[in-house]
C-alpha cells in the first residue's frame, strides 16, 4: 500500500535582518543589579564621546611628496651580458699614450683612439672589469656617463641632475667628486666641483629620500668632472685607487717610479721578456718587479681591490671567475735573468721586501749591493732599463757619468741601454749619442727616456 499524504521536506528560511544583527532593545533580556548599572554607565559615556568627536576624515591617497621613493626599474638593469657598450677613457702618464694604445689593442678593445694623456675605447661591462685587471699602463678606467655643452656653472648642475647615478650608487654609499679642466672658461673649478656634487646628491635625494655622505679619503663611489672650452663630461671611476698601486710596494727609494711608468719604460724600450734585464740603479726594485710580472703574465690588478666592487649590483661571482681565469694563465718560471744592483744597502733591503710582497720567489730577481761603475754582467747581452739618481747629489760627483759610460762601452757591448732622466743634457755627460729620445713625465718632472745601442767601436768617445 502506498501513503497518499504528501511528504514534507525540510527548508531553511532566512531570518529577517535586524539593526544589531540580533534581538532589538525591546526584546533584549533586561538586566538588574550593580553589574547592569555599570554597563549602562559605560554605554552612556561612549555615547557622549561619540557626540563630541569630529567625524573621521575620508581616506585620501598620499601626495607624491609623502609617497616612499621608487627607483625606476629601467635604471637598475644588471651590467654586462646584455650587449651594452660603454665609452671609456683610460688616462696614463703623459708620454705613454702610444704604448697604452698598443696595450689596449693587444687586449682586444675596439673604438680605440689616443687622447691627451690617455686613450679612449669601447667595451662592455666585462671589458671594463678586465681593463682594470690587465692594463699595466693606465692610471684609471673611467666610464663616460654624460657629456654636454656648458656655458656656466648651473649647466653643470643640470647635467649632473639628469644623469642616472642611481644605477651605480645611492645614499647608502659615500661619494667623492674630482674636477679637472683644459682651457675651460669657468672661473672656479672648486665651484664647478660643488655644482656637480650638488646635482648628484639632489637627484638621489629626490629619488631615494637621502643624500650620500662625502668621503674624500676612501669613498665607495668616485665621479670625475672634466671641462674643456665648451663642454663638460662626467665619468664614473671604476678603479678606486690609482691603478699604479698594485698592492706590493711599501718601500720607496729616493727617486721612485710609479709602477705604471716603470711598465711604460719597458714598453718604450721594447724589452723582450726572453732576454736578460739589468737595472744598475734599481732602488726599491720597481722596474724589475714590473718586468717579472710581465714575463710571468701576472695581471697587475690581481691582488688589489677596485672601486667597481663597491658599486650597486656588483656581480662578485662573475668577477671571481674573471680572476680565476687570469690566475690559471700565470707562468711559473722566467726565461731570462732579471738583475738589480744599487750602491745603497737600504735600497736593496727595500727591493727584497717589495719582491716578497709581490709574491715573487728570491731566485726570480737577483738583487745585490754594487756600484754601477764597476758592474760587469755575467750573462748574454740584453737590456738595461734604469732610473739613475739625478739632481744635486749627482752633480757633486762630476766624474760619475763619464766613469759609468766607460763601463758601458767596455762591458756592455751588444746591450740596449735605456735611461730615464730629467737632465736633458745627460747624453753629453755620458758622451754617448742616443738612438732615440722618448718624452715622458715622472710625476711633474719633464723627462726623457734616452735609448743607446752599445755597438762595439761605434760609440762617440
Amino acid at each position: 500500500m502506498t501513503d497518499s499524504k504528501p511528504r514534507k521536506t525540510l527548508t531553511l528560511s532566512k531570518k529577517a535582518p535586524s539593526a544589531a544583527n540580533g534581538p532589538d532593545d525591546e526584546t533584549r533580556r533586561k538586566r538588574s543589579g550593580a553589574r547592569a548599572r555599570r554597563v549602562a554607565q559605560v554605554h552612556r559615556e561612549h555615547e557622549k564621546e561619540a557626540a563630541v568627536a569630529p567625524p573621521a576624515p575620508k581616506h585620501r591617497p598620499p601626495s607624491p611628496e609623502a609617497r616612499p621613493p621608487r627607483r625606476p626599474a629601467a635604471k637598475r638593469q644588471p651590467r654586462g651580458g646584455r650587449g651594452e657598450i660603454f665609452t671609456v677613457f683610460a688616462p696614463c702618464p703623459q708620454g705613454l699614450e702610444e704604448a697604452l694604445y698598443a696595450e689596449l689593442q693587444a687586449l682586444g678593445y675596439q673604438g680605440l683612439h689616443k687622447g691627451r694623456a690617455g686613450c679612449h675605447f669601447e667595451a662592455d661591462w666585462t671589458g671594463v672589469l678586465k681593463a682594470n685587471l690587465y692594463s699595466r699602463l693606465a692610471t684609471r678606467v673611467l666610464v663616460r656617463l654624460a657629456h654636454a655643452p656648458v656655458r656656466h656653472e648651473d649647466d653643470i648642475l643640470a647635467l649632473a641632475r639628469e644623469t642616472p647615478w642611481e644605477r651605480w650608487f645611492g645614499p647608502e654609499q659615500t661619494l667623492r667628486v674630482d674636477t679637472s679642466a683644459i682651457r675651460s672658461p669657468m672661473q672656479s673649478l672648486q665651484y664647478c666641483n660643488l655644482r656637480a656634487k650638488d646635482g648628484i646628491c639632489d637627484r638621489l635625494r629626490d629619488l631615494e629620500g637621502a643624500r650620500p655622505d662625502i668621503d674624500t679619503v676612501r669613498p665607495d663611489a668616485r665621479v670625475h668632472l672634466f671641462l674643456d672650452e665648451h663642454t663638460a663630461t662626467l665619468y664614473l671611476d671604476t678603479s678606486g685607487e690609482s691603478l699604479f698601486k698594485r698592492g706590493w710596494r711599501l718601500e720607496k727609494g729616493e727617486a721612485p717610479l710609479r709602477e705604471n711608468l716603470a711598465a711604460g719604460l719597458l714598453a718604450l724600450a721594447e724589452w723582450d721578456p726572453s732576454r736578460p734585464l739589468l737595472d744598475p740603479f734599481c732602488g726599491s726594485g720597481t722596474i724589475l718587479i714590473e718586468a717579472a710580472w710581465i714575463a710571468l703574465g701576472v695581471p697587475p690588478g690581481i691582488w688589489r681591490p677596485f672601486g667597481f666592487e663597491r658599486l650597486r649590483d656588483h656581480d662578485s661571482r662573475h668577477w671571481r671567475d674573471i680572476k680565476e681565469d687570469a690566475r690559471s694563465r700565470i707562468a711559473t718560471r722566467l726565461d731570462a735573468p732579471l738583475i738589480g744592483s744599487d750602491i745603497d744597502p737600504r735600497a736593496i733591503a727595500a727591493a727584497e721586501g717589495n719582491r716578497e710582497r709581490a709574491m715573487l720567489s728570491p731566485d726570480t730577481i737577483q738583487f745585490t749591493i754594487g756600484d754601477a761603475r764597476g758592474r760587469v754582467p755575467d750573462c748574454e747581452p740584453g737590456w738595461v732599463v734604469t732610473n739613475p739618481p739625478y739632481g744635486e747629489r749627482m752633480e757633486e760627483d762630476a766624474a760619475f757619468w763619464p766613469e759609468w759610460a766607460e763601463n758601458l762601452k767596455r762591458n756592455h757591448v751588444g746591450w740596449k741601454v735605456n735611461v730615464i732622466s730629467s737632465d736633458l743634457d745627460l747624453p753629453s755627460r755620458l758622451r754617448l749619442k742616443p738612438k732615440r729620445r722618448h718624452p715622458v713625465y715622472n710625476g711633474a718632472l719633464d723627462c726623457r727616456l734616452f735609448v743607446f745601442d752599445m755597438v762595439e767601436k761605434q760609440y762617440r768617445s
